[in-house]
């Protein structure tokens, strides 16, 4: 048993996917996932494939975006969207205080406050999703439609 398997967000995470389906495990890596391209280094795949959860400001209100790993997210798509002019990238403080993980780890379930979430259309093209699952070495795959289904997630174009 691996001892970040141990980890209280890693611990989230695994309850959260246990609800939805108990045949989605978390992975351990050897090496960091902690960026798209490392995490698609380790588990050879396309960087695409990686699904970075990031998380946004509006106002005072924090949301999430689960961003196709070889894409950048689109602020300006994002402000139309949710039609404000002021809208921020939140810093390692904030993503830490919203959602109970670290940068590098921010997982698209398991948050420790429910928030919004926006998925990138994008991330459609591909069979097998990772997504990290609370540490910057824990993932988990998914597929698009069971990722959308367990964030309740709005699919829309949020990336340039």
């Amino acid at each position: 048993m691996n001892d970040l398997l141990k980890n209280e967000p890693v611990k989230r995470v695994e309850r959260a996917l246990n609800l939805f389906n108990k045949n989605i495990k978390i992975q351990v890596l050897e090496n960091t996932a902690k960026t798209a391209l490392d995490a698609s280094k380790s588990l050879k795949c396309e960087i695409g494939a990686i699904v970075k959860s990031l998380v946004l400001r509006k106002d005072n209100t924090f949301f999430l975006c689960l961003i196709s790993g070889d894409k950048r997210c689109s602020l300006n798509k994002l402000k139309k969207i949710n039609d404000v002019k002021d809208l921020s990238m939140a810093n390692a403080t904030k993503v830490k205080e919203i959602t109970g993980f670290t940068i590098g780890g921010v997982s698209p379930i398991g948050s420790i406050n429910t928030l919004e979430t926006f998925l990138d259309q994008n991330l459609k093209r591909f069979k097998n999703l990772y997504a990290a699952a609370g540490h910057p070495n824990t993932i988990f795959r998914i597929n698009f439609n069971d990722l959308q289904n367990l964030t309740t997630g709005k699919i829309m174009d949020i990336t340039e």
